[in-house]
């Protein structure tokens, strides 16, 4: 457990030391929901209606903008073959990465979705089950990813190829947490869809890991 907390503060170091992924982050997610009503206009019923998933589509984009980067950096300068050949096992490892990566992407995108549906009127009786749903998808998002990063590591034009593998494993996160702030609104029961995300989220942290290990010992070869 030392080793693991260890490696998630020196990738939460580097993170803030750069600051850039954060920023490039939040700062899309910020900017593309706020185009929106440019786009299809200022109605408070319209943006109402389609508020939800938004910021959900938003949400998911936002998080594939540093996912080609997740593995990269140590790949690169060789602490990825030291980290491989450390006591922790390589699984471990790759869980310690994306829990830095979701605190350093996911959790500012959770914080910031609130304030974002105020700005699209979304309904009051929607904004608990928004942070709740994305508590629960957004870690989904960072483990998923991972799988991809990993595939792709070392190839050309990988954040492409990155995006065409896991926007698909996106869709289920998607379908679940929009569904489950539009139940709310609508008066109906929510929990549900809360629980098939949090199945996601379950199934994710023993799985994706897994995989992933898998994928960097192969282009570590």
């Amino acid at each position: 457990m030392r080793a693991f907390r260890l490696l998630v503060q020196r990738d939460l170091r580097l993170a803030f030391r750069q600051g850039g992924d954060a920023a490039m982050v939040v700062g899309f997610f910020v900017l593309t929901v706020i185009l929106f009503p440019f786009g299809v206009g200022p109605e408070p019923e319209i943006l109402a209606r389609i508020g939800a998933g938004v910021i959900w589509v938003t949400a998911l984009l936002a998080a594939l903008l540093s996912l080609d980067r997740l593995f990269t950096a140590d790949y690169e300068d060789g602490s990825l073959e030291i980290l491989a050949l450390s006591p922790l096992p390589l699984e471990a490892v790759v869980v310690a990465k994306c829990l830095a990566h979701w605190i350093v992407t996911g959790l500012p995108l959770v914080l910031a979705a609130p304030l974002l549906a105020l700005f699209l009127n979304l309904d009051a009786a929607g904004y608990p089950v928004l942070i709740l749903a994305m508590l629960l998808g957004t870690p989904s998002l960072s483990l998923i990813g991972a799988v991809g990063a990993a595939l792709t590591l070392g190839a050309r034009r990988g954040g492409v190829l990155l995006s065409l593998l896991i926007l698909p494993l996106y869709i289920p996160v998607l379908i679940f947490g929009v569904a489950a702030v539009e139940a709310a609104i609508g008066g109906l029961s929510f929990r549900p869809h809360l629980m098939i995300l949090g199945a996601f989220m379950l199934a994710a942290i023993p799985l994706s890991p897994l995989a992933t290990a898998a994928a960097l010992r192969q282009a570590l070869e």
